[in-house]
């Protein structure tokens, strides 16, 4: 299984020129502002902080390259979807992860995180199809897995897997940071990827 040593936050990125040149792997990470992109993050690299929670929600504004072992980089981008953040400035970072998109051959797969709690916003239903547009591969992240009880869970995979329109063998994987539950899944993904 993948054991994660050493991290570095070694680029940070506003357009094409600035990004990484040694060719690695990279695995984009996307979802709405506050479905806890920094907490599944830190799960799956063994720290606590490393990447920052943040309490107040679109506080990334650049992409964010982690270097992952010297062998692989995940890339953080903008949540989407928060009010507070102006609309001219959601428009730049669709373009800016748009154009990251488009560039990118060694762009291996997307994680996109969704808050298992709840049905897909509309706005996780467009960057779902987005993606899948671009036909990248996609896994499914629904974090925060452990607040919603047992009983109702298999509703809950139904709503997501509805409304995202999911087809059989696409990728959706429950996660929790406080269990652990869906890193060994993610771990599979990049080793079979890297």
């Amino acid at each position: 299984m993948l054991q994660i040593n050493d991290v570095d936050l070694s680029c940070i990125a506003v357009r094409t020129s600035q990004y990484p040149t040694d060719n690695l792997p990279e695995f984009l990470l996307v979802g709405r502002s506050n479905v806890g992109k920094s907490s599944f993050i830190n799960t799956l690299i063994n720290r606590k902080n490393y990447a920052h929670t943040s309490s107040k929600p679109g506080k990334t504004q650049t992409l964010n390259f982690y270097l992952i072992n010297k062998d692989f980089y995940f890339v953080d981008v903008p949540g989407y979807g928060y009010a507070s953040v102006s609309k001219d400035r959601q428009k730049k970072f669709g373009i800016m992860i748009e154009d990251y998109i488009k560039v990118r051959e060694n762009l291996k797969s997307v994680f996109m995180l969704i808050d298992y709690r709840h049905k897909p916003t509309e706005d996780d239903c467009l960057m779902y199809e987005f993606l899948k547009y671009y036909n990248l591969e996609v896994h499914i992240i629904a974090t925060k897995y452990d607040k919603v009880k047992a009983s109702l869970r298999d509703k809950q995979n139904k709503i997501i897997r509805d409304t995202l329109k999911l087809k059989e063998g696409e990728n959706f994987i429950p996660f929790s940071s406080f269990t652990k539950k869906g890193k060994d899944e993610v771990y599979e993904i990049l080793e079979s990827s890297i």
